[in-house]
């Protein structure tokens, strides 16, 4: 891990300052902390130095358009511009630009170091989020806050602690969080409702998951998901993703995962949790990775889905013995 202190915020200011044209990306198939993270910072900057050309780019996610808009990217964004990357820890994963292009290249991340591609690199694996790592950042350097950034950076941060049930909130997401509403006078409960608003065909797909589960002997549980499936209830690969965390407190179960056909990108995509077993090392012998209790995959096929489903079910037995 590294270890975060004063100067390297102030570091990463300085570089802010320094240049007028600043693009931000984060990770593939975002949720609502790459999101917030990305676009809160862009609005950070913004409210700081209003002349400076800031863009956040990336693939739109349609049930997170309430957290901003994001920018169409151009070839003219390479050009003698700084890139930061927030919520990714690797180059690979980081959506809609070439990170070798940009003249310096900062990483803003709390997942398990993957590899190094930042001229400065913040990785914080004790971070609720990412979000967390950026009103960090803020609370320590002169940027400002904006009302958009302070309310995208608590959804983001809520988000990945699935309100603050997650192992790695810790006193200090306590701490700025409160300090994050008492300087910006958030309403913060109003938030909730674009969080968790859903409209009535997820409650019935979700009940189709619950119907549909393959529990194995050792606790690990699964759901496979056909295209024809999700167009049954009018849904698409990633709503499945985002209900993973409702799966959680079944009794018997250790781990769970929901792998849902994505056609447009041609792969399943899995999105794997836990509540005790290590589950981010075998999602990284399948095109994926993340936290030791959330983390997600990119699959070839339903084969696969039949392979790391076996290795997952290992992973259970073992920790169930232990």
């Amino acid at each position: 891990m590294y270890v975060k202190v004063k100067s390297v915020y102030n570091k990463i200011y300085k570089k802010i300052k320094k240049y007028d044209k600043i693009v931000i990306a984060r990770h593939v198939g975002p949720d609502p902390d790459a999101l917030g993270s990305s676009i809160g910072l862009k609005e950070i900057i913004k409210a700081t130095f209003s002349e400076k050309e800031v863009y956040v780019v990336g693939n739109p996610a349609s049930k997170f358009r309430y957290l901003g808009a994001l920018d169409k990217f151009q070839e003219s964004m390479y050009e003698n511009s700084l890139l930061i990357v927030t919520d990714t820890p690797d180059k690979k994963r980081v959506d809609g630009v070439n990170v070798d292009r940009f003249k310096e290249v900062i990483k803003l991340d709390h997942h398990p170091f993957v590899e190094k591609f930042g001229t400065i690199e913040i990785v914080d694996e004790k971070a609720s989020s990412a979000s967390q790592i950026v009103m960090e950042l803020v609370f320590e350097t002169k940027l400002k806050w904006s009302k958009l950034a302070a309310e995208n950076l608590f959804i983001g941060l809520v988000a990945d602690t699935d309100r603050f049930l997650f192992s790695y909130t810790t006193p200090k997401t306590f701490e700025l969080v409160a300090r994050l509403m008492k300087e910006t006078n958030i309403e913060f409960s109003s938030l909730y409702t674009n969080l968790y608003l859903r409209p009535f065909k997820e409650a019935k797909f979700e009940g189709y998951i619950s119907n549909n589960m393959i529990v194995t002997e050792h606790g690990f549980a699964y759901c496979k998901l056909s295209e024809d499936i999700l167009k049954r209830f009018d849904v698409d690969a990633a709503t499945a993703g985002n209900m993973v965390n409702n799966f959680n407190y079944l009794e018997g179960i250790y781990a769970w995962a929901v792998f849902s056909e994505d056609v447009s990108n041609n792969n399943i995509r899995g999105s794997i949790r836990s509540r005790g077993p290590i589950i981010n090392e075998t999602a990284s012998l399948h095109n994926g990775g993340g936290h030791k209790f959330a983390a997600g995959v990119r699959l070839k096929d339903f084969e696969e889905v039949d392979r790391i489903a076996l290795e997952l079910e290992e992973v259970c037995r073992k920790y169930t013995e232990e």
